[in-house]
């Protein structure tokens, strides 16, 4: 191999494993102890930093420094890496500029058969319409990290919309043990542990205003479960379990092919080519009722009795709204 081609091959070998003993990155490399020092020392000259140690069980290890050097990849990273900055627009951080500059960096010295294969994968990331998700400053976001991985009392600002302890977009002061961040259909949350209020907490990552300076270390909690995304995914749900608190099953007049796309997490079975059931669940038995009610058809409620009596009891409101509706 050529110098180059083989200080390649060394960077490679570094960055797929922690450590490297220098006999065996020179047989990797088919050369002497001595050259494997002096491709080593070339790395450094061009900005990497590796840490070697000597004696029996020394080595090599390609160590953080502080300045980004060129990376390589392998074909499936670089594909995987070129994807996700596509799909950057969806994660919803401020970083969509970043991301094209990226990714047209990372094209321009892409071999030609990674760049077929990526020009084969253009992705159009479609933002949902109506309310529009709220971007979160990449600033913020590493903000909140630096503290639950320092396990920092964070102080912050929070418009928390709605809730009782505070009057609609007006910030409140807040003291939380932060525990993790989520993202979740590109929205991101910080789950931590309020300490005036003495309970765990889900805040919407755009509404969150850090102060500085941090407060004082802390013993990590864990969260109810043990499992972070259950106990996310529980408290979207309006339960303490990663369930819906509100199940029922209809058996509705439609093909299963018509339904299919908009059952979610619900339990779909065909009964005939004309009918079939569906089970699912809610956060109460009225949203459960409405949920059913979008597909416009027909249905025999199997049960429970409280999704009956929530049928009943939404025919009524739409009965008077039509009929208030109907009047001069």
């Amino acid at each position: 191999m050529t110098t180059t081609a083989r200080l390649l091959r060394l960077l490679s070998l570094l960055q797929a494993r922690r450590d490297w003993p220098g006999p065996l990155l020179a047989s990797r490399l088919e050369v002497s102890d001595r050259t494997v020092r002096r491709d080593v020392e070339r790395l450094r000259e061009m900005g990497y930093t590796i840490q070697a140690a000597t004696g029996p069980d020394g080595g090599y290890r390609l160590a953080a420094g502080s300045e980004l050097p060129p990376l390589l990849f392998d074909d499936d990273q670089t594909v995987a890496v070129a994807v996700a900055l596509q799909t950057a627009p969806a994660s919803g951080v401020g970083i969509e500029e970043a991301a094209v500059r990226a990714l047209v960096t990372i094209r321009q010295v892409m071999p030609a058969r990674l760049r077929h294969r990526l020009d084969a994968l253009q992705v159009t990331t479609i933002r949902s319409r109506g309310t529009a998700r709220p971007s979160v400053a990449v600033d913020v976001l590493v903000t909140l990290a630096n503290a639950i991985r320092d396990r920092e009392v964070l102080r912050f600002d929070y418009v928390a919309r709605g809730a009782p302890d505070a009057g609609d977009d007006v910030p409140a002061a807040r003291r939380v043990e932060p525990h993790h961040l989520v993202s979740s259909s590109g929205r991101w949350y910080l789950v931590g542990w309020d300490l005036d209020r003495e309970d765990w907490r889900i805040f919407s990552a755009d509404r969150v205003g850090p102060r500085t300076p941090t407060g004082p270390r802390f013993q990590p909690r864990s969260v109810p479960g043990g499992d972070v995304q259950a106990f996310v995914s529980a408290r979207f749900k309006g339960s303490d379990l990663d369930a819906w608190p509100c199940r029922g099953t209809v058996v509705l007049h439609r093909p299963a092919h018509e339904v299919r796309p908009f059952v979610d997490d619900g339990v779909l079975v065909a009964l005939d080519d004309h009918r079939c059931s569906i089970e699912t669940g809610s956060w109460s038995w009225g949203a459960l009722a409405a949920w059913f009610g979008r597909f416009e058809s027909a249905m025999d409620v199997v049960g429970p009795p409280e999704l009956v009596s929530a049928f009943a009891l939404l025919a009524e409101r739409y009965d008077r709204a039509g009929g208030a509706s109907a009047q001069p």
